[in-house]
């Protein structure tokens, strides 16, 4: 989720016809905080790689899902939850046509409930970046080989990545996880994100 997310689309006009719906969802709802189009497009590729299920963390209104949805191959599921009732609403209707989709409300744990997944993206719970916010268990909710994506980091500018003058402990969770092969991406200059792969052994 980023915070000019959605306006960050506006000028695209390449854009698979069911990130169009979500954007116009969003943009309905003036919920400024859809995926920008750099991750987006990340989604979108990894997408491609999945054979069964992929899930997602803070659906929005759904523009990270499209992305997802439209990289997606035939008869993969996409599970993904929104906390907020009126955002889950308002996402489903955006793929109510699209079966394949499921738009859950509740905690991001919710999730727990369909996996493993060979695609996890973490961007509405389960990062770690918070109080509270325990990061998800990658052993758990991936299969062996799967992806887990974690967004919405600054670019680190030096060894050892920080957050407010401090080791960036949510970060180097990801990047150091044992049972990951991690690295960051820089996506765009005031853009990373984190993609692990789950180690096959």
């Amino acid at each position: 989720m980023s915070l000019a997310g959605t306006d960050a689309h506006t000028a695209l006009t390449d854009l698979p016809p069911l990130v169009r719906a979500a954007l116009d969802a969003a943009r309905a709802r003036g919920f400024p905080h859809s995926c920008r189009p750099e991750q987006g497009r990340l989604l979108h590729a990894l997408a491609g790689g999945a054979r069964l299920r992929i899930a997602e963390t803070g659906t929005g209104l759904g523009v990270g899902l499209a992305w997802l949805a439209s990289g997606a191959p035939a008869g993969v599921r996409l599970y993904s939850v929104e906390r907020d009732p009126e955002r889950a609403r308002g996402a489903a209707e955006v793929f109510a046509g699209r079966p394949e989709v499921t738009v859950l409300t509740g905690d991001w744990r919710r999730i727990e409930e369909h996996g493993p997944y060979d695609l996890l993206v973490l961007d509405g719970g389960g990062q770690g970046k918070a109080p509270g916010d325990p990061p998800a268990d990658v052993e758990r909710l991936l299969v062996p080989g799967g992806t887990v994506v974690v967004d919405d980091f600054t670019p680190a500018s030096g060894r050892v990545p920080l957050h407010e003058g401090r080791p960036d402990r949510a970060r180097l969770h990801w990047l150091e996880h044992p049972a990951l092969r991690a690295v960051e991406l820089r996506l765009a200059a005031d853009l990373s994100t984190v993609v692990g792969t789950r180690l096959l052994v």
